[in-house]
């Protein structure tokens, strides 16, 4: 097999939930580009549509439904159009998650009067919005026995960032699911799925953009904080995270399963001083 076939997609139906996001975007692309056939999900139709047909009219493949990864029901129907349209799926990207502002504690907050609610809210989001698509898309790729299911974590699983514990909370769960999962699979189906993370650091998305930067584009008091913690001293761009995604996708990462692989210009190895 030489190198370029090592990394390819091609015509692999690859989900990708929280595809109509920010860095869903870039997933999206970098699977078509890599020939795999992109399976944009999530809640908002227009962009999911949008982003399909921009990826058709490049050469790509694409295809756009929609589902609330919370809601099983909307999952399975999911399910059903794409088994109906390409008879297959080959791999799962769990995207969708994020942070809600009921799950954020600000500094002048009563620290014992959190909004409990909203920590389990952003909590349920991250963790069970990746179980419970890993739950229906997984079964497909079990039954015909191959797949790479890829998490998404998040450096605040490691370190300890302010303001944001539900999140937080959600993406350490994640950590340990990814774990788990993997090794249950192995144990079931051999290396017929791999389970895998990406550990991103800071990237402007527009769930965090205005804690990061100011309408005009300088950084926030918080931003700064981020980027001075940075040995990179910059945040990250959506499309520097395809390179991780595409080897763990590929049988470039065969023998590759429960890991965790960080694209965080150096923040979760770098101490501040």
């Amino acid at each position: 097999m030489n190198s370029n076939d090592l990394f390819s997609l091609k015509d692999k139906v690859i989900i990708v939930t929280g595809g109509t996001g920010v860095l869903g975007g870039s997933f999206v692309k970098g699977i078509a580009n890599a020939g795999g056939i992109a399976v944009i999900l999530g809640r908002n139709a227009e962009i999911g549509k949008q982003r399909a047909d921009e990826i058709i009219a490049n050469g790509g493949k694409a295809f756009s439904v929609v589902a609330d990864v919370l809601e099983e029901s909307q999952l399975v129907k999911a399910k059903d159009n794409i088994l109906e349209k390409y008879g297959t799926i080959d791999g799962l990207v769990n995207g969708a998650g994020g942070n809600i502002p009921e799950g954020v504690l600000q500094p002048d907050a009563d620290i014992f009067s959190m909004n409990i609610d909203g920590m389990k809210k952003a909590m349920v989001l991250n963790v069970w919005g990746t179980i419970i698509p890993t739950q229906v898309f997984g079964a497909v790729m079990a039954k015909k026995g191959g797949g790479s299911i890829v998490n998404i974590s998040s450096v605040s699983s490691k370190q300890v960032v302010t303001k944001v514990l539900g999140y937080s909370m959600g993406k350490a769960a994640v950590d340990c699911y990814n774990r788990w999962f993997a090794v249950e699979v192995a144990n079931r189906f051999g290396d017929a799925i791999r389970v895998n993370a990406i550990m991103p650091g800071f990237f402007l998305t527009e769930q965090n953009r205005t804690l990061l930067t100011h309408p005009d584009g300088s950084y926030t008091q918080r931003g700064n904080l981020v980027v001075q913690n940075t040995p990179f001293k910059r945040f990250g761009k959506p499309e520097e995270l395809v390179g991780a995604l595409i080897y763990l996708l590929s049988d470039a990462s065969k023998f590759v399963t429960g890991m965790q692989l960080g694209v965080d210009g150096g923040f979760t190895v770098f101490s501040g001083v």
